[in-house]
């Protein structure tokens, strides 16, 4: 197994690391929208998804592998009526289509309205 930590995704705000490779996979932890620079999350559904897909991106990319080996992802939102407003978002990035789960949650890590987690084959 091998520790997968991004310099251009957010740090972790708890005991985990990005991701691990295991088995030919990459496992990722939950992606929000936080900007890495540590600048305020934005307050939009739409932007916070385009933040945590572009920090998906860079674990991803951290991990040897991108957007077109993900095999299966785990989105997480704090208000299903956001659910159309994340998909235009979602398949901008996701466009090979992987397996999805989408759930609504009570609530997510500093206050995000979005979290995206994904499993890759290594490129």
């Amino acid at each position: 197994m091998k520790q997968i930590f991004a310099e251009n995704a957010p740090k972790a705000i708890g005991p985990y690391s990005h991701g691990y490779i295991a088995g030919g996979l990459f496992f990722s932890s939950g992606q929000i929208g936080a900007n890495p620079d540590g600048s305020p999350m934005a307050d939009t559904i739409e932007a916070q998804a385009e933040q945590s897909c572009r920090n998906v991106g860079a674990v991803l990319k951290a991990a040897g592998t991108d957007y077109d080996h993900v095999v299966k992802t785990t989105c997480f939102l704090a208000d299903m009526n956001d659910f159309a407003a994340f998909n235009k978002v979602y398949e901008k990035y996701f466009v090979s289509k992987p397996a999805r789960s989408c759930v609504a949650v009570r609530t997510l890590p500093a206050g995000a309205l979005c979290e995206i987690e994904a499993i890759a084959e290594i490129a």
